[in-house]
């Protein structure tokens, strides 16, 4: 097994929680190299924390990805194989768009051998004293089947998928995700654009319920004046609706999974 190690954690940055876990997983595998994704994950946000993993993936190397992102704080611990990558978490819908994003799973376990944790095991505090040790383990060679029984896969827990669909003049989806800065992540690509006919310097029509808006498309956010909206490919490929030096979600009131369509405007 490589020995990168990534995380991906709502604990924030105040407080020892993240230098623990790394304390953990350096104690038992020294050589590991450890990738912090995040740990500005909004606060139970297991949504935000399963669309920057899956965005993530395609450019972390093959490796043991824990994410720990659980509001319940009651689900069961896992790990499942896919692609290249092996990953640890709650079986709450955390994981399931990454595991999709490396090409869907091929096997899965629930972390339940003891033998592997850092004891005492805390029930707050998974993390450290679960998700890093057994991810450690595995980095330093140790197997899957050693950490607890096969579960079967369709039995994991998933997050609906996002969606977005093509007409004739428009495109409609949902927001994906909205990041630190307010930016609206949609689940419309640069391709459903295309489709539309839409091109950079066009302004595209925002519907929100029964509100609509006219936006401009450009390059990027920094192509606006300070306060006003733009629409723009963000760096996944996706559409994304910002305000220069503002913030888009709280001023549109889009918050995570709120419907748009957008239309060329006439």
């Amino acid at each position: 097994m490589t020995s990168v190690i990534s995380l991906l954690t709502d604990y924030g940055l105040e407080d020892g929680y993240i230098a623990a876990c790394h304390g953990v997983i350096v104690g038992i595998s020294p050589e590991s190299r450890i990738i912090d994704v995040c740990h500005l994950v909004p606060l139970g946000d297991v949504r935000r924390g399963a669309a920057i993993l899956a965005q993530t993936i395609t450019y972390l190397p093959p490796g043991v990805h824990v994410a720990a992102v659980d509001p319940s704080g009651s689900r069961r611990a896992v790990a499942v194989e896919a692609g290249d990558h092996v990953f640890l978490g709650p079986d709450n819908g955390l994981l399931s768009w990454a595991i999709h994003a490396s090409g869907g799973a091929r096997a899965a376990y629930e972390l339940s051998n003891e033998e592997f944790f850092l004891p005492p095991l805390s029930t707050t505090f998974h993390g450290r004293d679960l998700f890093a040790p057994v991810a450690a383990y595995l980095a330093i060679g140790r197997h899957l089947d050693e950490m607890g029984e096969e579960i079967p896969i369709n039995r994991l827990i998933s997050l609906p998928a996002p969606t977005s669909t093509v007409q004739d003049d428009y495109a409609e989806g949902e927001v994906l995700s909205v990041n630190r800065h307010g930016n609206v992540q949609l689940s419309i690509g640069a391709a459903d654009l295309m489709t539309l006919r839409v091109s950079l310097g066009d302004t595209l029509v925002v519907w929100m319920g029964g509100r609509r808006l006219a936006v401009p498309f450009k390059e990027s956010f920094t192509a606006v004046p300070p306060g006003e909206i733009v629409a723009f490919i963000d760096s996944v490929g996706l559409v994304a609706l910002a305000i220069n030096s503002g913030d888009a979600s709280q001023r549109l009131g889009l918050p995570p999974g709120a419907r748009v369509r957008l239309s060329p405007a006439p």
